[in-house]
């Protein structure tokens, strides 16, 4: 019986038996006629405006690096053919497209750069998954926008440093699933990772660690080997470029007021007690010096967070003055998530500051820190994002909502009338397992691609006016235990997939079964691709 419900799901889609038309995420509609027509080196492709040209690129860059071929350039002069067209037909959403394959051409067409890719992105799901085949493409008509504004990925490469060239790559991943917006996690305890002109000790000093722990928290011992890496402004300018070609836009994060022992490392200066030595937690073993401020060696929450004095505040604030021009990002994440409040309870500046503010406790202490950073940050022409924590205490007055410890940050802030992202741990963090037990070292926690795929961003507390506010979703990959790329690929395949449906397709149209046939041919353009992807058989029986 299972066999039939998956068949009818993909006629139902399809339009035809033995279709081989699988696009993840879903379009909104999608018909299919009898025949194929074919793509060579040959075939040309055609645009009209020079605006379509990054498309174009990456149409072309696909089909040499999988195919062995590009497309040529120039007029079709009748015959079969691909045209990106711009046209001002008011579509309904930003990023609508629409995608047709008959006899005498591929036409993709939207009224914005965005659409024009994204068609671009369901077109080359019609190419076979599998290299050396001939390129025979199924004729379709589609029309399709997405569902939600902000569709997100974010990357830690604190906790494990990766080069500019694999950040492209990952990016590339995300383009491919319709993905625009990529959250860079750019500094925390265990390494400060962008190059502060002023501030040259950040990565000299915070870039690097002197070990890290072996092992699941608290660890069984420390490898002892000095570890670390960063990117300057000429890294970050190249990978902001890279994926603005990509219509994807970068959000950078700077961690702050916690978070911030890789900083403090450089710069004792910057915490409430300068004087004392960096404190490793119970049960782990430390790797080499122990005496003076230091990058952690492990994970975790730590008590070393800033100092809200002056000299901190102009020290973030020259930090916001380099970072802002790297990142035409209108967003600006701030972090604000698990700062303790320990040595802000025990310092005299920290107690008498709150008396001078009239701040009732240390949680309307950091609403003060964050709301001074906001004006700060919104005189530059950013808004800036911060986990949910930062409602603690007194939302900022323009800060969207980043939730992530379940919904209810989320539900609150758009109670509020604030926009939010939501990203909670039950279903979109993918540094957690994704079988049980688990094949691999993980921070722990279970999220299978089912659960990925069965979530909805929109919490059914919000009313109708409410869930205005929710901009959309994004997945989080936190690498305390991902060292290597292959593990990057390895938690986040195939659930980027599950995802990209979640935020891109109608709600209405999402269906577990008919997700499932389609995920057997996104299995095998992973393949292509070369991407190491987790275990998937038991969620597809």
């Amino acid at each position: 019986m299972k066999k039939v419900l998956l068949l009818a799901g993909m006629l139902a889609f399809a339009g035809i038996a033995g279709a081989q038309v699988n696009i993840v995420p879903r379009p909104v509609s999608l018909t299919e006629t009898s025949g194929t027509v074919s793509l060579n080196s040959n075939t040309v492709v055609q645009m009209n405006s020079e605006k379509l040209q990054p498309s174009a690129d990456f149409l072309n860059d696909y089909l040499e690096q999988y195919y062995g071929f590009m497309l040529k350039k120039g007029r079709a002069t009748g015959k079969f053919h691909i045209q990106l067209s711009l046209k001002v037909d008011k579509l309904p959403t930003k990023g609508a497209y629409s995608l047709d394959v008959n006899d005498a051409r591929v036409l993709i067409q939207a009224n914005s750069v965005e659409g024009v890719f994204y068609g671009v992105q369901t077109f080359i799901q019609l190419l076979p998954a599998e290299k050396n085949a001939a390129l025979k493409i199924a004729k379709v008509h589609v029309k399709d926008e997405p569902r939600f504004a902000y569709r997100g990925m974010h990357l830690d490469v604190c906790r494990h440093f990766f080069p500019v060239s694999y950040l492209k790559k990952y990016i590339d991943y995300l383009a491919l699933h319709k993905m625009n917006y990529f959250h860079w996690h750019l500094t925390d305890d265990q390494g400060w990772r962008i190059e502060i002109k002023k501030y040259p000790k950040l990565t000299e000093v915070g870039g690097y660690r002197n070990g890290t722990i072996i092992g699941h928290f608290p660890g069984t011992g420390n490898n002892n080997k000095h570890y670390g890496g960063y990117y300057t402004q000429e890294d970050v300018k190249e990978v902001v470029a890279y994926a603005a070609k990509r219509y994807i836009t970068v959000v950078p994060e700077i961690e702050m007021p916690g978070h911030a022992s890789a900083a403090i490392a450089a710069y004792p200066e910057l915490s409430c007690f300068p004087e004392e030595s960096t404190q490793a937690p119970k049960g782990t073993v430390w790797a080499g010096d122990t005496t003076g401020k230091h990058v952690q060696q492990t994970w975790g929450v730590f008590p070393d967070v800033f100092a809200p004095t002056e000299k901190t505040f102009a020290f973030l604030q020259d930090v916001v003055d380099e970072v802002i021009p790297l990142f035409p990002s209108k967003y600006f994440h701030v972090g604000g998530d698990e700062c303790p409040k320990d040595n802000w309870k025990r310092s005299a500046f920290c107690q008498q500051l709150m008396k001078e503010k009239g701040l009732k406790d240390e949680h309307e202490l950091q609403s003060y820190f964050i709301n001074r950073m906001e004006k700060y940050i919104n005189k530059k022409g950013k808004t800036i994002i911060g986990w949910d924590e930062i409602l603690e205490g007194g939302l900022a007055p323009n800060a969207i909502v980043m939730s992530w410890r379940g919904e209810e940050g989320g539900i609150e802030a758009a109670k509020q009338k604030h926009q939010v992202i939501m990203t909670p741990g039950s279903h979109v963090y993918f540094d957690h397992s994704q079988v049980k037990p688990d094949d691999s070292l993980t921070i722990g926690g279970f999220t299978s691609i089912r659960k990925v795929y069965s979530y909805e961003p929109v919490p059914k507390e919000l009313s109708a006016e409410n869930a205005k506010y929710v901009l959309g979703a994004q997945a989080n990959l936190w690498t305390e235990y991902i060292p290597n790329t292959n593990k990057i690929e390895y938690q986040v395949f195939p659930r980027m997939g599950a995802l990209s449906e979640v935020l891109w397709s109608p709600k209405a149209s999402r269906n577990w079964d008919d997700f499932n046939v389609r995920l057997e041919k996104q299995l095998q353009r992973y393949k292509l691709w070369g991407v190491q992807t987790g275990p998937v058989v038991a969620e597809m029986k």
